[in-house]
């Protein structure tokens, strides 16, 4: 099924800040930030119990299990299992140490059978206040989290939560399903099985301006000959082409915060917004259904929404592929 059918507009709002992502936030300014989202017409959000072990969740749920269910779209993620044991010592988060560390302090569970796909999601709607989900992802079975053993929880995932997701969605349960995953090639592997198919996937940071080269070569090529819609996740690239100084989720190496500089001064010399090139340039794409950007701060909203609709000259675009920081390859906004 095409997201076009099931999604309420082409930007939503990612909650993996509101997990407490590299800062502790206030409950209060977390929850004013979802109202934010709200209030300037966002209506699909996106969640996973692995953002701060359910906090993430938890903060959604307080501000949307006040409004019409009918009126939202919501999605979640599957893998993790959040428990009320606390963990002890540091977590295992493969490249990803540390991220979740101001989070809630629950243990974690990495699990992707059928049964504990089931549980998850019962979890998250008992988190989020919320009778049912829209759409579910397949979170992280991928190698930035599992290294050589990605492969493995792939096919424990093939075999246990994608066939779950699948009677879900048959059932009417869901609207759809797919991977919510950092990498490319999980995707990949999913779209050349004969059984079970996802109807779109969550990418995240591997369609951005300044990453977008390797998702442009095999994988989403294999998407529009599918007809399998991708949200992109992380267009600001963990937040260092909207201000910030991550990229990776880890602080930007130097090679990054060059290439940061260039499109920026691109952008300054043509009176463009940063982050106004960075979610239209992921838009553009046509397997790209919607942009899911997070903020922890009411004022990030205002700017996303204004961004999405910032008039943008063919002239930056153009030079932008003359200087070779967008690939050849890359669809660009109209009239570029």
């Amino acid at each position: 099924m095409s997201l076009s059918g099931i999604l309420p507009g082409r930007l939503g709002f990612g909650t993996a800040p509101l997990g407490n992502m590299f800062r502790a936030i206030p409950d209060d300014e977390a929850l004013a930030t979802v109202e934010a989202a709200w209030d300037h017409g966002i209506r699909y959000f996106d969640t996973a119990p692995f953002y701060g072990a359910g906090l993430a969740e938890t903060r959604l749920g307080q501000v949307l299990s006040t409004k019409p269910r009918d009126s939202y779209v919501l999605s979640t993620k599957v893998g993790r299992v959040i428990l009320d044991e606390l963990e002890e010592g540091a977590r295992d988060l493969g490249e990803k140490g540390g991220l979740f560390e101001h989070g809630n302090p629950n243990k974690i569970v990495h699990e992707w059978t059928a049964e504990a796909t089931e549980r998850s999601i019962e979890d998250s709607l008992n988190r989020l206040g919320v009778d049912r989900l829209d759409i579910v992802w397949v979170h992280d079975i991928a190698q930035d989290f599992h290294g050589d053993l990605w492969l493995q929880k792939f096919e424990e995932a093939r075999t246990g939560a994608f066939r779950v997701l699948s009677r879900l969605r048959d059932e009417g349960v869901i609207k759809a399903w797919g991977l919510g995953v950092n990498r490319t090639e999980p995707i990949e592997l999913t779209l050349a099985l004969d059984e079970p198919q996802p109807d779109c996937f969550l990418l995240a940071g591997r369609y951005t301006l300044l990453d977008h080269e390797h998702a442009l070569q095999r994988l989403l090529p294999m998407a529009q000959e599918q007809n399998v819609d991708m949200v992109v996740g992380g267009p600001y690239s963990s937040g260092i082409l909207a201000g910030g100084s991550h990229f990776e989720y880890q602080q930007a190496p130097p090679e990054i915060v060059e290439r940061v500089g260039k499109l920026k001064a691109l952008a300054e010399k043509h009176g463009v917004g940063i982050k106004a090139a960075a979610l239209q340039f992921s838009l553009a794409h046509p397997t790209a259904a919607a942009v899911v950007p997070g903020a922890t701060r009411p004022s990030r909203i205002a700017e996303d929404t204004a961004a999405l609709t910032e008039k943008i000259p063919a002239a930056f675009w153009q030079e932008l592929r003359a200087a070779g920081l967008v690939s050849p390859a890359a669809p660009l906004p109209e009239g570029a």
